[in-house]
């Protein structure tokens, strides 16, 4: 069926005194000519234009009913299937995609996975975003010291929604790699980093994979001191999240006697990965700096992770720990929700 403004356009050039010639030249052959004609004689005989009936073959899928049938379904429930509604309404599966995509205008969306916070979690989270806003200004919240714990398995990282293979069929995509092969039990190695303004520390490495109170204090606090004595001199704030080697007493003593400043255990808010830049952005940067079909073994595994911490860019280094107040200040204004 022609669209009601394309046939408003025709009218309107035709009192105008153009020619349907012309018509058809300025709408690109978006109407043939012998249909501009025939809305010219009408426009001579009638006064506008006057369609019995649509042109083309009538809706048979796509009918004002199914559409508010399927439009009912997604509403009342959050996850719909196209091949489940095609199924329940006896329509084929494309023409329940084009009535939720051309006539509902819906997308689909991926869920995402993000950590369920609880109305406590939440309070102690936008209680810290006003804590810090009150009492440091933005060049003091420059000199904090974030740090986290991450484990990296030999398999790497995956994407599903983002790695596509562009392939004729099946069989091709698989020869163009189209298969992501996944140990059952792969090998991993858990690390530790802090990350500042001023760049990144010494990686950390465990090769016994598990890490206590004693080992964290033991490897990392020495290192964290080094580093943050060596940037910042003796004016600078160590920050680390609520996990058990963290929160131990013995760890919470060393930070008090060594650390000029730190974030202790009672004021970082728990279930927080969306505050630390390490978990925001870091991690993510070192993980696609790894070239990761060279890892094949733990070993080859930690000898990427050394020589791969040195790829991670100054620039989105300080572009995240720059963004820090910005982030709180979201949490704050979003009642203590995560940030996605």
């Amino acid at each position: 069926m022609k669209s009601k403004d394309i046939q408003d356009i025709v009218l309107s050039k035709y009192l105008n005194g153009d020619t349907p010639t012309k018509f058809f030249r300025d709408l690109n052959g978006g109407v043939g000519l012998a249909t501009i004609k025939r809305w010219c004689q009408m426009i001579r005989q009638y006064g506008s234009i006057e369609l019995s009936s649509p042109p083309g073959r009538p809706r048979i899928a796509r009918t004002s009913e199914n559409i508010r049938k399927v439009n009912n379904r997604c509403r009342r429930k959050r996850r719909v299937s196209a091949r489940k509604l095609s199924m329940e309404l006896d329509i084929s599966e494309r023409s329940v995609r084009r009535i939720l995509k051309n006539d509902l205008g819906l997308r689909r969306y991926k869920k995402i996975v993000e950590p369920a916070l609880s109305d406590d979690q939440k309070i102690k989270r936008k209680q810290f975003a006003n804590w810090v806003r009150t009492n440091f200004r933005k060049e003091e919240t420059l000199k904090i010291l974030f740090s986290d714990e991450k484990l990296f398995g030999i398999d790497g990282i995956y994407n599903s929604q983002n790695e596509r293979v562009w392939a004729v069929d099946r069989a091709d995509a698989d020869k163009r790699g189209g298969i992501k092969e996944k140990r059952k039990f792969p090998q991993k190695v858990m690390v530790w980093l802090g990350v500042c303004s001023k760049g990144i520390t010494p990686l950390v490495i465990f090769d016994e994979g598990t890490v206590n109170h004693a080992c964290y204090i033991e490897k990392v606090l020495p290192v964290a001191l080094k580093y943050g004595s060596k940037v910042f001199g003796n004016d600078w704030i160590f920050q680390q999240d609520g996990a058990k080697p963290h929160q131990h007493y013995l760890t919470q003593q060393w930070c008090l006697n060594n650390f000029p400043s730190f974030i202790d255990k009672d004021r970082w808010p728990p279930n927080s990965p969306d505050l630390n830049p390490l978990d925001y952005s870091i991690w993510d940067e070192l993980a696609n700096a790894i070239s990761w079909n060279k890892v094949k073994l733990k070993t080859t595994l930690i000898q990427q992770l050394k020589s791969s911490i040195n790829k991670v860019r100054e620039s989105v280094v300080f572009e995240s720990c720059a963004s820090w107040t910005n982030r709180l200040y979201r949490v704050y204004q979003n009642n203590g929700n995560y940030l996605r």
